[in-house]
């Protein structure tokens, strides 16, 4: 099938930050909780995913029976403060991604810092959708480190 319509190449560069109120460690974990095993969809629906910390390690869905879908590798990983993945996250088509989270420490606990970049022929929802997604994401993150950090009393 030949097509003559051509397709634009776009391209994301989002930039986002937390501030977590938890040490480095559990923030790291987290982090890597959450973009694993309790990764969720923006609306809440469970979204299991399977990270192998290291790197070349692999980002992705495992639906069982050797079905899935690679969202991609660890490019870098320096434990408590970096994690790099490169790959083509949730588009399966054309593009390239890379995902940056960065944490640094502040007085307060953690700044976690996100810069997600991609090129390729983007699809309009895609585009559209992930700037909401990754504000979730983080919000997730924070979350859990916090209430790792500082879990709730048990009331008897």
């Amino acid at each position: 099938m030949l097509t003559t319509e051509k397709s634009a190449i776009q391209s994301i560069d989002i930039q986002k930050e937390v501030e977590i109120n938890a040490p480095l460690n559990v923030a790291f974990a987290a982090l890597l909780e959450q973009l694993g095993p309790a990764n969720q969809t923006p609306d809440g629906a469970p979204l299991p995913m399977k990270l192998e910390p290291w790197p070349g390690g692999r980002w992705y869905r495992d639906l069982g029976d050797q079905h899935g879908h690679l969202w991609g590798h660890v490019q870098v990983i320096k434990p408590n403060t970096l994690l790099e993945i490169v790959g083509p996250m949730f588009m399966s088509y054309a593009v390239a991604s890379h995902a940056q989270y960065r944490l640094t420490e502040n007085d307060r606990g953690v700044t976690l810092s996100l810069r997600h970049q991609a090129i390729g022929m983007i699809l309009p929802e895609h585009r559209d959708g992930v700037d909401m997604g990754w504000s979730s994401w983080l919000q997730r993150i924070a979350k859990a480190a916090e209430s790792t950090h500082h879990p709730k009393p048990n009331r008897k």
